[in-house]
């Protein structure tokens, strides 16, 4: 009756039973634009933030999560001599929030004991908020306005459970954003059009690189029972 009554619970919970991870993510920022670097991974401030992840599966996870990042974008660091003798840098920050599906290269099982990794993959969709800001008289021009713009995240990582609760994740994220004035190159509006500068029809990227750091709960699934 015993063994009757634990599988009959098991089946019950099939469907609620799920495995949760929350936790923080803590690394840096970079932008690439018409100011400063073209080096994709080349963090010139910090990003921190909180993840949110529910593994509905050994192979895909959603995830949501909400991450600051400041950068800088400096011509005199460029490997482009014309950036070099322009000599702008441009500060600015993002804050965040991103939906999307985390895939993963091969099963990852939270249930079992023992070690578990495996690389992964993240996108959704993303939006953020940053500094509207203008370039005049060489100088940046800041306003104390906000815009707000969306992006497709495309994040490549790789995770490894330490112990029972804890997951280890290392991972770099780059976001293809829909504007093109993080670095006050083409900020919008009638009144800013003598502003503008560089190529208006590419819009800039910004990049977080970090470590993740989650605990995991949750009961375990009803498909694992037996296992």
């Amino acid at each position: 009756m015993r063994i009757v009554l634990a599988v009959f619970l098991c089946c019950v919970v099939k469907l609620s039973a799920q495995t949760y991870e929350v936790g923080v993510f803590a690394g840096g920022a970079n932008m690439v634009g018409d100011v400063g670097r073209t080096n994709y991974i080349l963090p010139s401030g910090p990003a921190f933030g909180g993840i949110f992840k529910w593994n509905k599966s050994k192979r895909y996870a959603w995830r949501a999560s909400v991450i600051y990042g400041d950068f800088t974008a400096d011509d005199t660091k460029s490997g482009m001599e014309s950036r070099q003798e322009r000599a702008y840098i441009v500060d600015n920050s993002v804050l965040e929030a991103s939906l999307g599906l985390e895939i993963n290269f091969v099963e990852y099982n939270l249930h079992k004991l023992g070690p578990a990794f495996t690389p992964y993959l993240y996108t959704g969709l993303t939006y953020f908020r940053y500094d509207f800001n203008y370039i005049d008289a060489l100088q940046v021009q800041d306003i104390n306005q906000k815009e707000g713009s969306f992006a497709i995240p495309m994040t490549v990582g790789a995770k490894y459970r330490l112990n029972q609760f804890l997951i280890l994740g290392a991972e770099i994220g780059a976001r293809y954003t829909f504007t093109d004035n993080l670095d006050a190159s083409n900020p919008e509006g009638s009144n800013f059009e003598q502003f503008r500068f560089g190529n208006i029809l590419s819009d800039d990227w910004y990049v977080f690189t970090g470590f993740t750091l989650t605990y995991t709960f949750g009961r375990k699934p009803c498909q694992d029972c037996f296992q």
